[in-house]
């Protein structure tokens, strides 16, 4: 690979061809449920994968959705990413991607298609990354039904990940992240004229209130349990004959998220004559601390030796893929991606300036963990 300042300086000279690839690819919308707009984004991805890891990278069909594998001969390190977005087909009308002043902006390029360039550049530095396999699913934003399974499997075979979602403030590494749990609750009522017979119904409203009130009572402490999105009745003047929330549900400890699941499936209601349904449940377990100690120590040695500021490390309320390999026992490390800010949100952007920064730091990174015992 050479020596650190050639590393950098390597990386440096492919800034303008990340640059045109990151065009491209935010160019090429890619919302979650949008099946071409990921077949695009894929066919985009694959041949630059390809070539970075000088081996074949074939895409991995579940169900309608396509998911891109660049798997290792002798697999020691798992690099683990996506390329749906959040954001429906057309938003590029009106926000294309831009460059002003150093920040890129658009939908997608925090979260995470910065990071998808420049986890291809890395790849590029390296020597020999026969040691390297490379997931980048397409439905990570809508919890990643299809793709759980082989980002398992991938990990599992290669002892290590890193997730190159998108930095906390400041370029932090994300060394622990919140589990998840999703619920939906559906009340059922019964319709009645509001104005000639209100006392004839049940109203799945009100009850809707009392059970939103209990399930708000759930969190405790750093624990969140949040009734979003709310829904009921019909008509202006008709008893609602059913209503529904959403629960988002959020804890550092999964003691916590089963105390939470088990209250959400203990709730009874409260007017006679209604009845309500919880479903959901834990989708995606915390990822703890000890889960990437030591994958930090080697991303922030890395930084040391490139020259860098101390490598900050922080916690997230966020989920992501990196919660599942965590969670059956690999070392992950995450947020290894863009330096930027506000995913999911119209001022998303990438600094461009720490793209070089980012691409020698992982490079150097999946050096490193060459050769690396998997209890070292």
């Amino acid at each position: 690979m050479g020596n650190y300042d050639d590393i950098l300086a390597g990386a440096e000279r492919k800034l303008p061809d990340m640059l045109d690839r990151f065009r491209v690819l935010v160019d090429c919308e890619s919302p979650s449920d949008d099946q071409r707009g990921l077949e695009l984004c894929a066919s985009l991805i694959r041949p630059w994968l390809a070539e970075a890891v000088e081996r074949s990278a074939r895409i991995e069909r579940v169900g309608e959705n396509v998911h891109i594998l660049a798997e290792a001969p002798q697999p020691e390190v798992l690099i683990l990413g996506h390329f749906d977005t959040v954001w429906p087909i057309g938003t590029t009308a009106d926000w294309p991607f831009s460059i002003t002043d150093g920040i890129a902006s658009g939908p997608g390029t925090f979260d995470m298609k910065g990071g998808i360039v420049q986890a291809i550049a890395a790849l590029e530095l390296l020597a020999d990354p026969s040691h390297v396999s490379v997931l980048l699913t397409s439905d990570e934003e809508v919890g990643s039904v299809s793709s759980r399974a082989l980002i398992e499997e991938q990990a599992r075979k290669a002892g290590a990940v890193l997730v190159c979602e998108p930095s906390a403030d400041g370029g932090a590494v994300k060394i622990g992240r919140k589990g998840i749990a999703n619920y939906r609750v559906t009340v059922t009522g019964r319709a009645a004229h509001a104005g000639l017979e209100p006392e004839l119904g049940v109203n799945a409203g009100v009850e809707l209130a009392h059970q939103i009130l209990a399930i708000a009572g759930l969190a405790s402490g750093e624990t969140s349990v949040v009734p979003t999105v709310l829904t009921a009745g019909t008509t202006v003047n008709t008893v609602p004959e059913s209503a529904q929330c959403a629960v988002d549900a959020r804890s550092w400890a999964v003691s916590d998220l089963e105390h939470v699941d088990r209250e959400m499936a203990a709730l009874v209601p409260r007017l006679p004559g209604a009845a309500v349904r919880v479903s959901g449940g834990i989708d995606r377990p915390p990822f703890e601390e000890s889960s990437s100690r030591d994958l930090y120590r080697e991303a922030a040695s890395a930084a040391r030796e490139l020259g860098f500021a101390p490598l900050p490390a922080v916690r997230s309320g966020g989920a992501s893929d990196g919660n599942l390999t965590a969670a059956i026992g690999v070392p992950t490390l995450d947020g290894l991606g863009a330096v930027g800010g506000h995913p999911h949100a119209r001022n998303e952007h990438v600094d461009v300036d720490a793209m070089p920064e980012r691409v020698a730091l992982l490079a150097v990174l999946l050096e490193r963990l060459r050769h690396r015992s998997p209890t070292a």
